[in-house]
């Protein structure tokens, strides 16, 4: 099962979140972060800022979950971008160390088995960040996914199409068609997954992941294979939760030695 936290809210999640990173990479300078984009893990990082001020981030690797294939990573919604605007600017990050799936047209044959060559070499990801669709989705491994699944291309569904759109500027036929992104498999060989999900549009994908039966139709069950996960909700993405009376008692009476 799961350690499920329940938060008021995003603040608070963003700093119990950003808490655990920084007491980690403290302990190992050369900590390796997978990195989420979309609104979801704003309130870790934003809360990293102040929390890194006294810390060494020269050794720090990040890996971001997926880009889209076609984009120019110049493009201000391509995932490089976004984190570089979200994630490495403000925390002062060495950008030569964070690292999106190359999602260019004339190499993404082999873009996926580049991108797990990287993850291996630097020694695999200590703490991935993840967020969850509307679908079930985690990162855009959309329902039907193998939880076997390493970093590939795949086609958008429609509703992911749709739900992308307001970052470009309402136009679905902005949106690529295509991404390349960390499979299943390869998330699930991060050494601690970290699940954040706010508000009731996801409360049922949460209750899905949680406690639904572990199948390909909600890719976000794949969590409950990993030994070690986290999943920070709010009480509006937890209301579907059975068993929160559970998860809070579990949480109030947590050895304190064993942290997040």
């Amino acid at each position: 099962m799961a350690e499920v936290v329940i938060v008021a809210d995003k603040d608070e999640a963003g700093r119990l979140v950003a808490a655990e990173i920084v007491r980690q990479i403290v302990a190992n300078p050369d900590y390796v972060l997978g990195l989420a984009t979309g609104s979801t893990p704003l309130p870790v990082y934003e809360a990293l800022v102040p929390a890194v001020a006294d810390v060494d981030l020269s050794r720090v690797q990040g890996f971001a979950l997926d880009e889209y294939v076609g984009l120019d990573p110049a493009h201000p919604e391509s995932y490089r971008s976004v984190i570089t605007r979200e994630v490495v600017e403000p925390l002062g990050l060495n950008p030569d160390r964070i690292h999106t799936p190359n999602g260019a047209l004339e190499t993404i044959a082999h873009a996926g088995e580049d991108y797990e060559a990287a993850i291996e070499a630097a020694g695999g990801v200590d703490l991935q960040i993840l967020g969850i669709g509307s679908t079930g989705h985690i990162g855009f491994n959309e329902p039907g996914s193998s939880f076997a699944s390493r970093t590939r291309v795949k086609t958008l569904t429609e509703r992911t199409r749709v739900d992308n759109a307001r970052f470009f500027d309402g136009d679905i036929s902005q949106v690529p068609m295509h991404c390349i992104t960390q499979g299943l498999g390869t998330i699930q060989r991060a050494r601690h997954l970290v699940l954040l999900a706010f508000g009731e549009s996801k409360a049922e994908a949460v209750a899905g992941a949680v406690e639904g039966p572990v199948s390909s139709e909600c890719p976000g069950s794949a969590i409950q294979l990993h030994p070690h996960v986290t999943v920070v909700v709010d009480e509006a993405a937890a209301s579907r939760l059975k068993h929160a009376d559970y998860y809070r008692y579990a949480l109030a009476n947590k050895p304190a030695w064993q942290g997040l």
